[in-house]
């Protein structure tokens, strides 16, 4: 696995528009509110040409733009990291354009954010060996006041910590409004995950991957789809799958994980660290997201931890996509021990 160099003090962070762009609000705002605060803290900041449109079908440029744009960050010497500026929706369609061969050939440079940015958050370690960090996009450290969350994102990226552990509460819904488009996360529920396990605590070890389950399902038995091959490769350590979701009503988590299972994705499974899913209350006749869960992967008969800190119900847990871990967890505490190995 390939680790790019962190980002020393005084180096440049380059930001790309693989999905949506800044155009709106509160985006634009939380976007030079975060240019601000890099720049403050004596970064140098360097934008993609995509990062403030919104001039393609629910993104922010045709696939073909997108798709330089990200070739350009990852092949040249534009930046010494790249982060997403946002989420969004077809980003899929970027990935026939993007020269993975020629990013595979290149200096590795870490790349953060999450939800549709699975699709290169996930695929940089499958297909270009070069680990990943799924974590907040640039619109979360433009808050007016950085959660414990994102310091730990940034914390990260400069290579200063390494181990991380849940937080208090979560945001169940954010407080962005006119007016105030740099309020800083709502938290108002408590922290409370679900070890699934014939133990009252769980302890395991392996190589990290996963993401979003909306995008994931979508690359599952594509071109792009190389994961047999990874799992094979790095079969010895072990792998913790990592998963979220964002639309998937109930029912389509269980297909999802289903999709997943019969593609052969969970072989060598250690674990499994499950996110909040955005539709955290959806039920179908009382079968809840917890059951959908479980109905798919208690059969692997390894530590399923439900309700992490992990995606589009923040706070989030940055993470190693590809990279090796070790996780405890008991009760209400969730340890992640990460090594670049």
């Amino acid at each position: 696995m390939r680790y790019p160099e962190f980002l020393k003090e005084g180096g440049t962070i380059g930001f790309i528009a693989p999905s949506f762009g800044e155009a709106t609000e509160p985006y634009a705002s939380r976007f030079d509110n975060a240019l601000k605060i890099f720049k403050e803290a004596g970064y140098k900041t360097v934008e993609g040409p995509n990062c403030r449109l919104s001039e393609g079908i629910g993104k922010s440029n045709t696939p073909e733009k997108c798709a330089e744009e990200i070739n350009d960050f990852f092949i040249n010497n534009r930046s010494d990291i790249v982060m997403s500026v946002g989420g969004g929706e077809l980003m899929c369609e970027d990935i026939p354009f993007v020269d993975f061969e020629a990013i595979k050939k290149a200096k590795p440079k870490w790349f953060i954010g999450y939800s549709d940015n699975t699709n290169l958050s996930f695929l940089l370690p499958t297909l270009c060996d070069t680990a990943a960090i799924y974590g907040p996009c640039v619109t979360d450290f433009g808050m007016r006041k950085w959660h414990p969350a994102i310091n730990d994102a940034f914390s990260l990226l400069k290579g200063e910590k390494l181990s991380f552990t849940n937080y208090d509460g979560w945001e169940e819904e954010g407080v962005e409004k006119e007016g105030d488009y740099l309020a800083p996360f709502n938290i108002t529920e408590p922290y409370k995950q679900v070890v699934c396990w014939k133990e009252k605590e769980a302890s395991f070890s392996g190589r990290l991957i996963g993401g979003c389950m909306d995008i994931l399902s979508v690359l599952l038995g594509t071109k792009f789809d190389k994961t047999k091959d990874f799992l094979e490769k790095y079969k010895e350590d072990g792998f913790i799958w990592f998963l979220e979701s964002c639309d998937l009503n109930v029912m389509s988590i269980r297909r999802s994980l289903w999709q997943m299972e019969n593609a052969g994705w969970f072989k060598y499974v250690k674990g499994f660290l499950i996110g909040r899913p955005y539709n955290y209350k959806d039920e179908f006749d009382g079968f809840n997201c917890h059951d959908a869960v479980t109905g798919i992967l208690e059969k692997y008969n390894v530590p399923i931890i439900m309700d992490v800190d992990l995606g589009h119900l923040s706070p989030m847990i940055p993470i190693v996509s590809g990279g090796f871990a070790k996780v405890f967890a008991k009760e209400n505490d969730l340890k992640i021990d990460m090594e670049l190995k």
